[in-house]
């Protein structure tokens, strides 16, 4: 079968645009290409990864999760809490916070599955509710060793040099301990999504719900499944935000809902896939790195990166969509 120069574009034109993207920034700046600043790319954009591969799964169920962010800045809330306020250990917090995250997707789950609450006012609700809660143990602060407590006390512990090694620490000296957890994430949500009976049937779900319901699909089951991979996931991200930063700073998630949903949705132009794919989200959160390591080391104004993000994310969907449809009909 030959491919003809539309399919070709379909297929291969997110690369081109990578690379060529690649070159016009090292250009402009030939630090770029440096191995440092790809491992900068790769550790900046770790837990925006993560986070977006958890989405995914949502996706691929014909879902939308908006509460990724909010989970991750609570699990990051949580983690501290634990740590200096009670004083708990490294295994106890990170026990603590990739519970509370299935837990949110479960209950998001539940709502929509049973509660026939639209996923985006699902989980939107969801979002505004921990954005709420994640502030009410402090009274509004930011968590840090010594902080004074709304009772007039002083906290006592302090976060676990161990805890910490997973944001900061890096294997060989060159790899960060971040960048090796997502990328084993994204291993993992690549194989049980590709290769396995349970993700093929979450994507025909996500294609039929009720051709797949009618074949004998638990589809209510998978349904919830996929918001608890998805919280799950962003409890990982904030666990390693919270290591990265070393406080439980109230706004450190601001962006993550953002970032995520863009490098998901990005991920429909990888290799004309026009579906949700680990393999996709992956290198829509490598693009969106690179595309704001290279904003950044240009000195473009900070408020205009956004709009940039914006700017290629419906370029980007335009152009695979539009493609595809062409191509098939």
């Amino acid at each position: 079968m030959t491919l003809t120069v539309r399919d070709l574009s379909i297929r291969y034109g997110f690369f081109a645009l990578l690379i060529g993207l690649a070159l016009f920034f090292y250009a402009a700046e030939p630090a770029f290409m440096s191995v440092r600043s790809f491992v900068f790319v790769f550790q900046s954009v770790a837990i925006t990864a993560i986070l977006a591969l958890g989405v995914t799964g949502t996706l691929v169920v014909g879902g939308f999760d908006l509460s990724i962010g909010s989970v991750a800045a609570s699990s990051m809330m949580a983690a501290s809490y634990a740590m200096v306020i009670w004083g708990w250990g490294t295994v106890e917090t990170v026990m603590l916070c990739v519970a509370f995250g299935l837990f949110v997707g479960f209950i998001n789950g539940l709502i929509i599955v049973y509660g026939r609450v639209p996923d985006l006012l699902a989980t939107l609700g969801t979002m505004f509710l921990l954005l709420g809660l994640q502030l009410v143990p402090t009274a509004g602060r930011s968590i840090a060793k010594g902080m004074i407590l709304p009772d007039g006390s002083t906290a006592t512990g302090s976060f676990d040099p161990s805890f910490l090694m997973l944001g900061r620490s890096r294997l060989f000296d060159i790899v960060p301990v971040s960048v090796v957890v997502m990328l084993a994430l994204a291993v993992a949500i690549f194989v049980f999504l590709e290769f396995t009976r349970w993700g093929r049937v979450m994507y025909a779900i996500g294609s039929n719900e009720q051709a797949s319901r009618l074949a004998g699909a638990p589809v209510n089951r998978y349904k919830i499944a996929a918001y608890m991979i998805s919280g799950g996931f962003a409890a990982i991200g904030g666990i390693l935000l919270a290591a990265r930063v070393g406080r439980g700073d109230v706004s450190s998630g601001n962006n993550l809902l953002l970032d995520g949903v863009a490098a998901a949705l990005i991920g429909f132009a990888v290799l004309g896939a026009a579906k949700p794919n680990a393999f996709g989200t992956l290198v829509g959160a490598l693009f969106v790195g690179m595309l704001l390591q290279g904003l950044t080391m240009m000195n473009a104004p900070y408020y205009t990166q956004d709009a940039v993000k914006g700017a290629v994310l419906v370029l980007a969907l335009l152009f695979t969509f539009a493609m595809t449809r062409r191509a098939g009909s």
